[in-house]
């Protein structure tokens, strides 16, 4: 069983948007006062973050199919939903990360360098 791993594919996707809310106001002697639904809140983003307790890739290696939280929907009232959270990964000081091509899309050196992979 390896206990280091220095590369690895990872698959980031980014959280789905919430649905927004098809919804009419109502109100006594107003049966049809016009809409009132909300947007779905924003999903969230998978953030690479240099973290200098992390010294190999072997959690990625294990479990390389990453999720950000979505959105919740929106709701009646105007009420919008929320914003999904982010999902920070941390990785090793150093890190490269490439595109399938081959293509160098950021090079995170120095603790706390971010890159937004999804």
């Amino acid at each position: 069983m390896a206990t280091f791993v220095d590369r690895v594919v990872l698959h980031a996707t980014g959280g789905d948007g919430g649905h927004g809310c098809a919804s009419i106001h109502r109100e006594k002697f107003k049966p049809l006062a016009g809409p009132d639904g909300g947007n779905g809140g924003n999903g969230g983003s998978v953030i690479l973050e240099v973290d200098p307790q992390v010294t190999t890739l072997l959690e990625f290696h294990h479990l390389p199919h990453r999720h950000a939280p979505s959105g919740t929907q929106g709701m009646g009232d105007h009420r919008a939903g929320s914003t999904g959270g982010d999902l920070i990964l941390g990785v090793p000081d150093g890190t490269v990360v490439k595109s399938q091509d081959g293509e160098v899309l950021a090079d995170l050196i120095g603790v706390g360098a971010r890159f937004v992979v999804a």
